[in-house]
């Protein structure tokens, strides 16, 4: 677990211990927010998207990614972004006496891929209602490996619909395009539950929001009335090909 740190609140100046936030990087090492010591908190008045995000470099491969800002509350209703120290830069080529760069350490060996799956044809769930598209999504949860994917007692305000062991999804039942926010909400409870995030839509994806889940590696799938998701993006198609083995 990652030491906590003392913050002090700016309006009643009272100390609070803050635990820095883990999460995964995209090669499997826990990357912990680098939380500067003794920097000052800003109270949070008015939020913006781009303040809610900080770039942080992962200490084992190198990869610079951006991660949600840490936030820090205190009891006197008080909410605080707390400062992260800037990623270093990355360090010199080493150059040894001769003048020549130094050789490159060999990689390490690469990891088996994992192996198509063979399953048998998907029984799809005919949508009627909203609740029959979670119900289709949950069965095809199941079909693709997700055996214990149940639906969520209620709905979060996150609107994370289903859950298993390393899977959430989430379904927009609308007839309206799935927007960027909603994918990167499913994503941050993918990054929350160390899961792989899924989005089933009834209606297909705006198109900022297609950008996104590519970027982010999140699979998307459309859904029809008859209840049989389809693929609409790469990382759809592994999973399906995969199945869980695909994270």
């Amino acid at each position: 677990m990652a030491e906590s740190v003392p913050v002090r609140c700016p309006t009643c100046r009272r100390e609070n211990a803050f635990t820095p936030p883990t999460f995964p990087c995209a090669c499997g090492a826990p990357l912990t927010l680098p939380v500067l010591r003794g920097g000052v908190p800003v109270e949070i008045l008015h939020r913006t998207w781009q303040a809610s995000w900080v770039e942080v470099r992962c200490e084992v491969c190198g990869r610079q990614d951006e991660w949600p800002a840490p936030e820090s509350g205190c009891a006197c209703g008080t909410v605080v972004r707390v400062p992260v120290a800037p990623a270093p830069p990355l360090p010199p080529p080493n150059f040894p006496s001769s003048g020549r760069p130094a050789p490159r350490p060999a990689p390490p060996p690469a990891a088996e891929p994992p192996r198509a799956v063979l399953r048998p044809a998907f029984r799809p769930v005919t949508i009627r209602t909203a609740r029959d598209c979670v119900t289709a999504a949950e069965q095809y949860l199941k079909w693709l490996g997700y055996a214990d994917a149940a639906r969520t007692r209620e709905r979060t305000a996150s609107g994370v619909d289903l859950r298993g062991t390393g899977v959430v999804a989430q379904v927009d039942p609308t007839t309206h395009a799935t927007k960027l926010r909603e994918i990167e909400c499913v994503w941050l409870n993918g990054l929350n539950d160390s899961a792989i995030a899924v989005f089933f839509s009834l209606a297909g994806y705006a198109r900022d929001a297609r950008a996104r889940a590519d970027e982010l590696h999140i699979p998307l799938f459309v859904m029809d009335l008859t209840g049989t998701p389809q693929p609409v993006n790469d990382p759809a198609d592994e999973l399906i090909k995969y199945g869980a083995a695909a994270r």
